[in-house]
């Protein structure tokens, strides 16, 4: 668990608090999206949870335990971090730089050894193939992968990602937003994550905390924040197109199922409802067919547009 209690943080010289008076708590095991405009403070908040900054004042607790009376350097290597360039040392093999929390921790060449293939595989690259390359000779999207490998190494419990997938293109995003959804559903990781991207934050965020000007103006489960804004401030930056976001948040499995049959490609039950709509816009039909029968019609969709989502709650 992630406990932030007034948390601020004034730099000398500055007009007005960078973070101002935050209070949040993450539960163990959920991630909370941070997001809101450029300057609203959700970097810096980031990186006081790490103590890579230092509060002006409040207080943070993460597992039950005070922040701010821990050695820092001890603290930081019980956390995963994962930046937007991924900081990987360039002369290291890909091995070497997810082994590195595990060697400052001292543990043993086979427990690393095996630690560093199991981590591979989670994020989707083969060992065999990976892990003695060196960062210049993966793509965008491999090294991204190998940075949120090196953040989980260690097996930390929480893990605070700063616009991770910021400097890959649209497609790879998407794809690498779906692996960390599936890892943070496999590995239950307490996780603060910042970013600019709504979609992104209501995707892989459990909750989501919007700042405007260093203060909380809102916080809650992804659904709930698209279906009721707190103010105008709030549905301003979602957008418009609020009732398409909240769509991506459920799955052709939580919809009713007609028995009537259409023709077309069959979606998987696990397809979103937003990918349901986007395949019926493309085929000019009101309907799809579902893998193992039956179809979803678009005269089914507008129930969802205020409901509850059960897609980003892990927590039994």
């Amino acid at each position: 668990m992630i406990e932030l209690r007034d948390l601020s943080k004034h730099w000398p010289g500055a007009p007005a608090p960078s973070v101002d008076g935050l209070t949040l708590t993450v539960p163990e095991g959920t991630s909370c999206a941070l997001i809101g405009p450029s300057g609203s403070g959700k970097t810096t908040t980031l990186r006081m949870v790490n103590l890579l900054i230092t509060p002006s004042r409040g207080s943070i607790r993460i597992a039950g335990r005070d922040a701010l009376k821990a050695d820092p350097v001890k603290l930081r290597r019980g956390i995963g971090y994962v930046i937007q360039n991924v900081g990987l040392f360039p002369h290291q093999t890909v091995a070497a730089n997810i082994a590195t929390v595990p060697r400052l921790l001292g543990w043993r060449k086979a427990r690393i050894a095996a630690r560093v293939e199991e981590v591979l595989g989670l994020v989707g690259l083969d060992p065999a193939i990976f892990a003695r390359r060196l960062p210049r000779q993966l793509s965008g999207g491999e090294r991204q992968r190998v940075g949120v490998a090196r953040a989980l190494a260690a097996d930390p419990p929480v893990l605070l990602m700063d616009e991770p997938f910021g400097a890959v293109d649209p497609v790879l995003r998407g794809r690498l937003q779906e692996e960390v959804l599936r890892l943070l559903k496999q590995l239950r990781k307490t996780v603060l994550l910042v970013t600019h991207d709504v979609e992104e934050a209501v995707r892989l965020g459990d909750a989501v905390a919007i700042l405007r000007a260093g203060r909380l103006v809102q916080h809650a489960p992804a659904a709930e924040l698209l279906a009721r804004p707190a103010d105008q401030f709030v549905a301003d930056f979602l957008g418009s197109d609020r009732a398409l976001k909240r769509l991506a948040l459920f799955t052709i499995a939580d919809a009713p199922r007609r028995k009537e049959s259409v023709p077309g490609d069959p979606l998987p039950a696990s397809a979103t409802l937003h990918e349901a709509l986007s395949a019926m816009l493309a085929h000019g039909t009101r309907a799809v067919p579902v893998e193992g029968g039956g179809s979803l019609s678009l005269d089914d969709l507008p129930g969802f547009a205020t409901a509850s989502s059960p897609l980003t709650e892990r927590n039994p």
